[in-house]
């Protein structure tokens, strides 16, 4: 069986949340007082823990000296920690991200949760396995050692790992007050291992946070509803997306801004050091990225592992490097990544 999957759709809508936020604020040229004080704290949270030798990060609000922010290549995973989940730390999503502020250009590679990775230091797993097992050891090191992991494995110059808890998405549609969303299938899925519970009917209807979660996270049914194409999955996305967006731009008060500032602090950790975010955050206009490519790579589904395209796979990491402009520290290794080489028109 060939297919090309996407893991993409809540990772997106997270980062639309968080760089609305941003672009909210900066819009407004508040950076005094509550909401600046409630910014900072979020980055604080957000950022990696200051070393002890380390002296305080400049003030942010008297920044001269000219922006220089280099190209670079993020891990970004989304985790699901939700109450009835057992507490599992394994990545739903992982993504590979390359950034050039230059340019202002990004791309999006995929790797799909069940792919087959082979680590000659590690026993053999699904790529999900690993933010979990580096976690369960040391959660203060699990980031950092996830980066060098899949850096290492790969052989991609990867910078940085953002790491967002699925929190995010429902928290912030619950503060929103729900959106009205035209569901376009019935959709019912259960797993007792991780506590989901999809059960949506076909409809315009008032979804809550959690309900909005299911509706973009429906893939397959074992309840006797049908499948969904990565298709219908966009669509799902680019309407949560519009409406977040829409209702954070009609939001009033700082109040409410504050509390969105809470739920990202609360919901994404990165080995991004605080100065580096601040930087980031209020120059924000300047760094948005205006072209965005999704990278696509043929899969093949062997239970109980996903295979991907070893040209596909090699062309996209090779394009990310080229987007960050990472050709000298890199040296694509795809041997311990389950791939094969197989026709489009099998």
């Amino acid at each position: 069986m060939f297919y090309k999957r996407k893991r993409t759709t809540i990772s997106k809508i997270m980062m639309g949340i968080s760089l609305a936020a941003g672009a909210a604020i900066i819009g407004t040229g508040v950076y005094a007082g509550y909401l600046y004080k409630k910014t900072d704290d979020a980055i604080q949270r957000i950022a990696a823990p200051a070393a002890a030798a380390a002296q305080p990060a400049a003030a942010p609000e008297k920044q001269e000296e000219p922006v220089s922010i280099k190209p670079m290549i993020f891990l970004l995973a989304g985790v699901d920690s939700r109450a009835g989940g057992g507490g599992v730390m394994n990545t739903d999503v992982l993504m590979l991200v390359s950034f050039n502020p230059d340019t202002q250009s990004a791309s999006f590679l995929s790797l799909p949760r069940d792919l087959l990775l082979t680590p000659e230091s590690l026993p053999a797993h699904k790529a999900n396995y690993y933010y979990a097992h580096y976690y369960i050891k040391d959660k203060a090191s699990a980031i950092s050692n996830t980066k060098d992991f899949f850096s290492n494995l790969l052989g991609l110059p990867i910078n940085h790992m953002v790491v967002v808890n699925f929190n995010m998405l429902q928290e912030t549609v619950d503060l929103l007050g729900g959106l009205t969303i035209d569901v376009d299938m019935n959709m019912k899925y259960r797993d007792t291992a991780d506590g989901t519970n999809i059960d949506l009917k076909k409809g315009l209807q008032q979804l809550d946070g959690k309900q909005v979660l299911d509706f973009v996270r429906y893939r397959k049914s074992n309840q006797g509803t049908g499948e969904s194409s990565d298709f219908e999955r966009n669509d799902r996305q680019q309407q949560v997306i519009k409406q977040i967006l829409d209702k954070m731009g009609n939001l009033q008060g700082m109040s409410h801004w504050a509390d969105i500032l809470d739920i990202i602090g609360e919901n994404v950790k990165t080995d991004i050091p605080r100065a580096d975010l601040q930087q980031w955050l209020f120059n924000f206009p300047k760094l948005k990225p205006q072209l965005i490519h999704s990278l696509q790579v043929g899969s093949h589904w062997k239970s109980p592992y996903v295979y991907m395209d070893k040209d596909d796979l090699g062309q996209a990491l090779t394009a990310l490097v080229n987007e960050a402009e990472a050709g000298t520290g890199s040296s694509i290794n795809l041997e311990n990544v389950g791939t094969a080489d197989y026709s489009r028109d099998e």
